[in-house]
């Protein structure tokens, strides 16, 4: 399990709360090994992982925020990479 790039407290990424956190991989489904070996996973609360409306995994607009936000710090960290030969397309918006 690598390091996050995304954040040094573990807290919720989204809201902050410290309480009831479930590690998120950012690009999930065949992507999943990838989020892990290159650290982009992030701690988030149980409502803003997993519930309605807001959830990461129900909101197509915080997905799509976070995933942004992943690419920019891939980016970032690892230079002499190419995000999208590695992760299938541009989450950039």
């Amino acid at each position: 399990m690598a390091r996050s790039i995304m954040q040094e407290d573990k807290q919720c990424y989204i809201c902050e709360q410290r309480n009831n956190l479930e590690r998120h991989h950012i690009f999930g489904a065949f992507n999943r090994n990838n989020s892990e070996k290159y650290g982009l996973t992030v701690w988030l609360c149980h409502d803003c992982h997993n519930e309605p409306p807001l959830g990461v995994h129900h909101n197509a607009k915080v997905r799509h925020w976070l995933q942004d936000k992943a690419q920019r710090e891939f980016e970032k960290q690892y230079p002499n990479l190419d995000f999208v030969s590695i992760f299938g397309r541009n989450y950039k918006e």
